[in-house]
This record gives C-alpha cells, structure tokens and sequence, in this order.
C-alpha cells in the first residue's frame, strides 16, 4: 500500500485573513525573520505545491534560497531543491512562467481534457499527469507517496488550502498572521467557504505559537479535533 505523504499547509495572512490584496503587486504579509523561516520549512520537504491560478497570479520562482541549506540537501543525498508541483484543470500554463525555469525537478497534475494541452505547452519543462476525469486530491497525494514524497509543503491558494482543509487532508498547518487589514472583498481569502469535519465545534489542536517579528506564527494539527 503507498504511503501518502505528510502534508504540511503554509500560508500568511491578515489579521482579516487575506493572502493579499486586489492590487496587481504582490502585498508582503512577512517580514524577512518569517521569510527565512519559510526557506527552511521548504527545505525540510520533498515537494512543495501551489495552485496554477497562484503561479499566474504572482508568477513565483518558489526555490529553497539558502545555499547553506540546498548544500545540506546535497550531503544527505536529495536533491539541491524540492520537486515542484502544481495542479491544473485546464491545462493553461504559460512556458514563460518563471515556476518552469528556476530549481529542480517540476510535476504537473491534471484531468485527462486537458493533459494534451498542459504536455504541449510544458513539452521537456515538466512531467505532466492526469489523474483522470476530475482532480482528486486523494489520487494526487497517492502518486506523490509513489514518486517518494515523504512530506508535502502546500503554500496555497486559498482554494488549494480549502480543498485541503474540507477533505481532511492537511496533517499540519502553519499560518503566519501578519499585523495588517485588507478588507478588499475581491482580493484571495485564506480559506473560502466549505463543509469542514466536524462543523463550527470542532477545535482544532494548536501545536505552537511564537512571535516573529510583527508576525504571529500558529501551527495547528487539523486532523486532531475535538
């Protein structure tokens, strides 16, 4: 039976709980003590995944930034950065993206409509899969445990993070609450609206809580509520 991995969500916000605001340049919700806490999560995972509306949208290269820590993932015997992965239902993904032209090795999950469409456009950047008519997130955590993906970094969006979260398959979440309001109803939520387990009383377990700066870090393990 194949493992799935450990899937670890990770996201900032505002204390309203926004990813951003509604202007076309990206809202820095960290400062650079968060960011570099973020690097090391990063580096500590096999795969890091976003969505394909967050790749167009903020255009990331999404890489490990420390070369002390792409140097220690060498000497154990990984590679210099995490898989990258992404997951597309209609396949529309420029190959000008700097997602497919920095760090390592690039997975794109798909549905079989468009698996022809994402294998043109991404022809030798990318390794394309469909999981078949419709996305199913269990599916793409099984070939992920299959690949060897033994711990899972999810840095968004907010429809990923609610897909996640709703099908109880996040086993660690950490959110960075940043001291700032967004209020703009256009711009990305952390979370959108969906049947969570176990409803409005369900608490989940805090694991910690640490200032960071201006930043509050909470980790939470989801799947232990009561």
């Amino acid at each position: 039976m194949t493992t799935r991995p450990y899937v670890l969500l990770s996201a900032a916000m505002s204390v309203d709980g926004y990813l951003d605001d509604a202007s076309p340049k990206r809202l820095l919700l960290s400062n650079a003590a968060d960011f570099d806490r973020v690097d090391e999560v990063r580096a500590s995972c096999d795969a890091i995944l976003i969505g394909a509306t967050t790749i167009r949208r903020d255009n990331p290269r999404l890489l490990v930034n420390s070369e002390d820590r792409r140097a220690k993932r060498i000497a154990e015997g990984r590679s210099e950065y995490p898989l990258k992965v992404t997951v597309t239902r209609t396949g529309d993904l420029s190959s000008d993206l700097n997602f497919w032209h920095h760090g390592g090795a690039k997975l794109v999950f798909t549905i079989d409509e468009a698996v022809e469409k994402a294998s043109a456009t991404l022809d030798g950047l990318a390794d394309v899969v469909s999981v078949g008519p419709e996305l199913d997130w269990g599916l793409v955590l099984d070939e992920l445990g299959r690949r060897g993906i033994g711990r899972l970094m999810v840095e968004g969006g907010g429809t990923v993070h609610t897909q996640f979260m709703a099908q109880d398959l996040a086993d660690e979440l950490h959110l960075a609450v940043a001291p700032l309001l967004v209020g703009e109803p256009t711009a990305p939520r952390f979370l959108g609206a969906a049947d969570y387990p176990g409803g409005t009383t369900a608490r989940m377990r805090l694991l910690e809580a640490q200032t960071i700066g201006d930043v509050v870090l909470l980790r939470y393990a989801p799947r232990e509520r009561s």
